[in-house]
């Protein structure tokens, strides 16, 4: 899976996404510290990938917090986290499978990438890119060339080598 690079200096507004999101009453906004536990439990729970929960945990050891969540009441929708393993990297993000297609994930994505852009980032790297076109379209974000396996190729040596 490739990574892709987003230019945040050109960044569409986020804002129909942010609205939308509202709309549909969720609120998307950076985690807590309170939040951590039940973050982890999510991901855990949702995606299944011990991975993705080590990430999630590590957005906490950074100040700010670089994670977003997506709530509605204190349920958690969707999360997302970015300079987490790698500085500059955005991801790994989620929806709960059955609430998506609200632009919740969109959502998320910005909240990250607009965070990223205040830190003084002119890039983001969207790391280990499953869904290509979802990035071009919603951020404008094109593939690097060359950058199938990345700064990821021990993780992805490590799960390859894996039992099934």
């Amino acid at each position: 899976m490739p990574d892709m690079l987003v230019r945040l200096y050109d960044l569409p507004d986020g804002a129909p996404y942010h609205a939308r999101a509202q709309e549909a009453g969720y609120t998307v906004r950076r985690a807590e510290l309170w939040d951590r536990e039940r973050l982890r439990q999510f991901v855990k729970e949702q995606f299944n990938n011990p991975v993705w929960v080590m990430e999630a945990d590590l957005a906490f050891a950074r100040s700010p917090i670089t994670a977003y969540l997506a709530t509605k009441g204190p349920e958690i929708a969707g999360f997302a986290v970015y300079e987490s393993t790698r500085r500059g990297f955005f991801g790994p993000t989620g929806v709960r499978d059955d609430l998506r297609r609200q632009g919740l994930g969109a959502a998320l994505l910005y909240g990250s990438l607009e965070s990223m852009r205040e830190l003084g980032y002119a890039y983001a790297i969207i790391g280990w890119v499953g869904p290509v076109e979802y990035y071009e379209k919603v951020c404008g974000a094109s593939v690097i060339p060359g950058s199938e396996i990345s700064v990821f190729r021990s993780l992805h040596e490590l799960i390859s080598k894996e039992p099934a």
